[in-house]
């Protein structure tokens, strides 16, 4: 099926958008009429520029404020949209967008608009050209499609027909299943954008933030659906008002927005299989059954006091690769890899970054599944040379420019810690209890957490949990988790928006390294810490007011309470269960470990304690200003 988006969706000058849009694989375009008045070139050439890029021009918008006016202003807006029709004919495009009016003079009625857009339609006719009508939420009469249909209906002229928009439809909460009554050759257009649930009015909802497909809270492919049912065979095109995008890169915004489109066709395509939507075969969403390893990049003396505080946290070191500087720490289910090599993907992480988490092993229900769903989303694969006994592991790269490795358990890449390091016997290890990593937290720019919510979620069969926002003293962090339906997988991610914050600090401090925390979880803390601090591990040090709040907002017992307080263990609670979670202390530029339990299906991720968590790692950072050496 066709592919469009607006040109107003994507960021930069006219010639920017144009590469961004084609190379991201859209086959036309929505040209708005702001793009081209600011072209140094005449609507002709307007034109050929966008036939040069394999690309057509499906829809020229957007007029407003047309129908239901009297006497001079009626005539004038024939007028104005004769002008129109000569711009789209030099263009090369044939369809014009009229959105229903807010205009003070306008009058209503059906049959008085339906016959202003029977003669417009005579018009355009003239010059083989047709117009379509848009219910804006906010019209002055106008305000659904069912409205719209009704005058188009009346309109009875072929030229003149229907132009959906699922924002004007979801947004304002109208029944999507109410467009299976239109004729399919009645609607010339289809417009597709998601938006968030915030309480505010439609038209500045729909300005300033609709989002991609799949990155809102609409459910767009309920109105796909419907418009699929009424025979539409007309191109699918994305309209996206979005402040934050139009200061974004170009090429990003329109990857997220072809990634959306295709995803959002796909998913349509399993709940009605008859459909004919020319959309290549790909698998379906890829079930994530846990994290397989964790890799961290670093020189030899790094790795060594990596070492150590891994060792303080009850890590084995079981295994040394069979050709590289690559060793292999284990404890429970826990599986983590410190790479020292010298050349390769993970010293270019190292001589980016420092010390960091540069690749995660994803543990999938199929590998080969997932990359192949991830080539055809558009994602980047990632390979690098093998070496003798190695295995081919599928991987695509991540936020930050890290890899992801998809590993299964039913092919040999189960085999991989057998086949590719000797293992080895570490007499030091003293176990503490951990057995899984419960979840792994990646940092970003804030403008970047839509880009890579709709990665995870369109490539694996993932959920995402509405945004919070995490009190910092230098700012606010926006913090969202995807994770599982079963909660064997869970991923945190955190947007930035300032380096004043403990997690922008990380960011700029690590050039833009991604993973900034592990979690491990254990089934009793109470012991876990005990073992720890045996060991010689350093819990990060918890503010005693923070213990005073807890005995006023939770039932605690008082000697629970003051275990709690002398391991720096904090604690939340759910409608399910209960939550306890340590930290150490931040380890390079800001990275730190957290140690979970969870009681009785809890199911989140103590967010009420964010807060003090972060409080308590900036108070042992270094100072703001102060300069990293």
């Amino acid at each position: 099926m066709k592919t469009s988006i607006a040109t107003v969706s994507v960021s930069g000058d006219f010639q920017e958008k144009l590469t961004a849009i084609a190379n991201a694989g859209f086959d036309g375009i929505e040209i708005f009429e702001q793009d081209f008045i600011t072209f140094d070139g005449a609507p002709r050439d307007v034109g050929r520029l966008v036939a040069d890029h394999g690309l057509t021009i499906d829809l020229f918008q957007p007029v407003r404020d047309f129908e239901g006016l009297d006497g001079a202003a009626r005539t004038k807006a024939f007028d104005r949209i004769e002008r129109k029709f000569d711009l789209m004919s030099e263009l090369g495009t044939d369809l014009l967008l009229i959105s229903s009016s807010t205009h003070a003079q306008a009058t209503g009625g059906v049959d008085r608009l339906a016959d202003d857009f029977n003669e417009l339609g005579a018009r355009a006719a003239k010059r083989g050209l047709r117009v379509g009508y848009e219910a804006r939420a906010w019209g002055k009469y106008v305000r659904d499609h069912r409205d719209a249909w009704d005058i188009v209906r009346h309109a009875d002229h072929a030229s003149v027909g229907l132009i959906l928009d699922s924002f004007h439809t979801l947004a304002a909460k109208v029944d999507p299943d109410t467009i299976r009554d239109i004729p399919g050759n009645k609607i010339f257009h289809v417009q597709l954008s998601d938006a968030p649930h915030i309480d505010m009015g439609l038209e500045y909802l729909s300005r300033h933030f609709r989002n991609m497909p799949g990155e809102g809270d609409l459910d767009i492919v309920s109105f796909l659906r419907a418009v699929m049912a009424t025979g539409y065979a007309g191109p699918l095109s994305l309209e996206i008002l979005n402040d934050q995008f139009r200061g974004g890169s170009a090429r990003v915004i329109a990857a997220d927005g072809h990634r959306s489109l295709v995803k959002l066709m796909d998913d349509l395509r399993r709940i009605e299989p008859d459909l004919d939507l020319d959309l290549p075969a790909m698998p379906a969403p890829v079930d994530v059954r846990g994290v397989e390893f964790v890799e961290f990049a670093a020189n030899e003396k790094e790795a060594g006091t990596l070492g150590k505080m891994l060792h303080t946290l009850g890590f084995s070191r079981s295994g040394q690769h069979i050709h590289k500087a690559v060793s292999l720490w284990t404890q429970g289910d826990i599986n983590i890899v410190i790479n020292t090599e010298q050349e390769g993907f993970a010293h270019s992480a190292y001589v980016m970054h420092g010390t960091c988490v540069c690749d995660v092993g994803l543990n999938v229900a199929d590998a080969q599944a997932a990359k192949a769903r991830a080539q055809a989303l558009g994602a980047n694969l990632f390979s690098q040379r093998l070496g003798e006994g190695e295995l081919n592991i599928p991987a695509v790269r991540g936020v930050g420019g890290s890899v992801l490795h998809l590993l299964d358990k039913s092919s040999n890449l189960a085999q991989v810690w057998d086949q590719e390091f000797m293992q080895m016997v570490d007499k030091d290890a003293k176990p503490v209890g951990l057995m899984r990593i419960d979840h792994f937290a990646e940092t970003m720019k804030h403008d970047e957490m839509l880009t890579w919510t709709l990665f995870y979620t369109s490539i694996f069969n993932l959920e995402r949990t509405p945004q919070v926002d995490v009190a910092d003293p230098g700012g606010v962090v926006h913090s969202r988790a995807i994770q599982s339906p079963d909660g064997t997988f869970r991923l945190t991610m955190n947007g930035v928006e300032s380096h004043r914050t403990f997690a922008g600090r990380f960011v700029a401090d690590s050039f833009g390294s991604s993973v900034q925390h592990i979690a491990m979880e254990t089934d009793d803390i109470f012991a876990t810490a005990k073992a720890l601090a045996n060991n010689g591990f350093e819990s990060l040090p918890m503010f005693e007011n923070y213990y005073g709040e807890l005995a006023a907002r939770a039932d605690v017992d008082a000697d629970t309470l003051a275990e709690m307080q002398a391991h720096n263990i904090l604690y939340d609670e759910d409608e399910h269960g209960a939550f306890l979670q340590m930290y150490s202390k931040p380890y390079g530029e800001g990275f730190f470990f957290e140690i979970v339990q969870r009681v009785d299906g809890y199911d989140g991720y103590g967010a009420v304690n964010a807060s003090a968590r972060t409080a308590a790692l900036k108070r042992l950072s270094r100072p703001a200003g102060m300069p990293r050496t």
